[in-house]
């Protein structure tokens, strides 16, 4: 009988590693230190469902980031962070306040409300944050039977649109939130970016300022795949493991999504990651000012960098690098920048983007 653990080598490569765009910083590959993380924890048998060695120590790992009442429920991905982190934060009646252009609302598939059943409030804004005066457009009639009861604020750091809240900001809206009697919630699915930007840890714009709850992401800053909702005021919620199973969230083999978290985290790998894909992005964006007839949207505060250029030009250019618009009928494009992203990759780019200008 073959022994189960031999290694077969029939898999082969089918892309070509060279080749890097700027569509999504979750197009990159997996940090080589994360892949030597998972192969640490593989081999032998672990306890399944999160009662493995790796999750318990992944604990006292988020506690040295954010305290030591925050813990940690790993969980597949953002979007399955963010539906798992409201559901627990809301009752049945409740609504989330939330920026317009929201992930929650633009990009989940309507998760938050077919799946978690909530009512989101949006409030259109500038530059992707929310204000206290922005949320008091819809943080009324918690009496009105006919409305949707405003129960969390969801803000994401860094934005949809690349810019990143500052500590301040965050206490504002934390303090206005929970004078209404809200609690805050806080899409972190590009948390380090943001950290790496103010130059700053974590804990400085989240629980410090009042911060309920955290999606942490993993997906964006090197690892395979693995969020983590961090309960940072544990009574803000109710119900998370049941809710994180409900929701088809709960890992069995847990110790492969807490060993990258850990990996990151543990470590600096986390802010190595981060502070390398922003300074790509200032590269980028430096480049790209220096071209006639491209406008920069947005500052350029994390790894994204929002332009308008001519529709046909960016066409051409999709045909040698991968990336999205952001809104086409405009004419705006998002190009983004990953742990992975060379420095001849973005002067690559920029001349691509020179040469397409000028035909």
């Amino acid at each position: 009988m073959a022994d189960p653990t031999t290694v077969r080598t029939d898999a082969r490569r089918h892309h070509d590693p060279q080749v890097r765009g700027f569509a999504s910083d979750n197009y990159a590959g997996t940090h080589p230190e994360i892949l030597a993380a998972l192969a640490l924890a593989n081999g032998g048998h672990q306890i399944a469902y999160g009662e493995d060695e790796y999750t318990e120590h992944l604990q006292r790992v988020m506690h040295s980031h954010f305290g030591p009442t925050a813990e940690a429920f790993p969980v597949f991905n953002g979007t399955g962070a963010n539906v798992v982190s409201l559901q627990a934060m809301t009752d049945r009646w409740g609504a989330v306040i939330c920026a317009e252009s929201a992930h929650i609302n633009v990009d989940e598939g309507g998760a938050p409300e077919r799946v978690g059943g909530l009512k989101l409030l949006t409030v259109p804004t500038p530059d992707g944050k929310l204000t206290p005066e922005l949320i008091d457009r819809q943080a009324y009639g918690w009496d009105d039977e006919h409305r949707a009861m405003p129960q969390v604020v969801s803000i994401t750091q860094n934005t949809e649109l690349g810019t990143v809240y500052t500590p301040d900001e965050i206490r504002a809206i934390c303090d206005h939130a929970h004078g209404h009697g809200m609690k805050v919630h806080l899409d972190g699915a590009r948390i380090a970016n943001a950290a790496a930007s103010l130059d700053v840890p974590m804990r400085t714009f989240t629980n410090t300022v009042g911060v309920d709850v955290l999606s942490f992401g993993g997906t964006k800053n090197g690892a395979i795949f693995g969020e983590a909702v961090v309960v940072l005021n544990p009574d803000a919620v109710r119900a998370m493991k049941h809710l994180r199973k409900l929701s088809m969230q709960l890992a069995s083999k847990m110790r492969f999504v807490s060993v990258q978290l850990e990996a990151l985290l543990a470590g600096d790998l986390w802010l190595r990651n981060a502070r390398h894909a922003n300074a790509m992005a200032q590269r980028l964006a430096e480049g790209v000012r220096t071209v006639d007839g491209v406008e920069i949207l947005h500052p350029v505060q994390a790894n994204a960098v929002f332009a308008r250029l001519p529709h046909e030009v960016s066409e051409r250019l999709q045909k040698r690098f991968r990336f999205y618009f952001w809104d086409e009928a405009a004419g705006d494009v998002r190009w983004m920048c990953a742990f992975d992203t060379r420095e001849d990759d973005v002067d690559a780019f920029v001349l691509a983007l020179k040469e397409e200008m000028a035909r």
